[in-house]
């Protein structure tokens, strides 16, 4: 059974600014719809996710260990790392708080250190073990990054709550920035992959 050709044996390109697929016959070529440059390839993809991945491996650290809030309640007041914060959480009682920023706080941002970091490993040694697994896990990288900010969104819905309710104050502290920056820098890590060279067997380099 044949199988269909692929988009570079037809030298088609996807233009990664508006997804038209363009022939790409005369390099060099910009897409006819927008006008963006095309590539084969995403330029300087190995490169640029690694320095997002490992800017947002730096940032992670302060992240954890810094405060990101300090709540008062009925005249005393505290600050909260993220684990302490998943901790009071859990301990008054409100364990899906607790379970959602844990699993948008730690759960998620290890996943995609993780993820990525098996992704570029394997296409820098030009792997060809599983790869479509390796594509799927990718999309799954992509799908989890919505969902980042969300305990974030959870702690501004908290804090709408206490001062609502007059029950007491909360205030951002500097690890909310450093982990706003953690989400920012993974989501961007994310988008310099080119899932492509996941299925790149040639001898070029990858980040041709």
């Amino acid at each position: 059974m044949s199988r269909p050709p692929r988009a570079a044996e037809l030298n088609l390109v996807l233009c990664h600014a508006c997804g038209m697929a363009c022939d790409n016959s005369n390099q060099p070529h910009d897409c006819e719809r927008c006008g963006a440059p095309l590539h084969a390839h995403k330029p300087d993809s190995l490169t640029r996710t690694w320095a997002y991945l490992i800017a947002s491996l730096v940032f992670y650290i302060p992240a954890n260990l810094l405060p990101v809030m300090n709540t008062t309640l009925f005249g005393s007041g505290a600050d909260s790392t993220i684990m302490s914060g998943v901790m009071e959480f859990w301990e008054h009682g409100a364990w899906d708080i607790a379970l959602i920023i844990f699993i948008a706080s730690i759960a998620v941002p290890a996943t995609k250190f993780v993820a990525l970091a098996l992704l570029l490993i394997t296409v820098q040694r030009r792997s060809t073990w599983a790869q479509s697994q390796r594509a799927r896990l990718f999309r799954f990288v992509e799908l989890i990054g919505y969902w980042s900010m969300l305990d974030v969104l959870v702690v501004a819905l908290v804090a709408a709550l206490v001062k609502f309710q007059a029950l007491g104050d909360i205030e951002p502290r500097p690890g909310i920035l450093f982990f706003g920056m953690v989400v920012v820098l993974t989501m961007l890590a994310a988008m310099s992959f080119d899932p492509r060279l996941i299925w790149q067997r040639d001898k070029e380099q990858a980040d041709d």
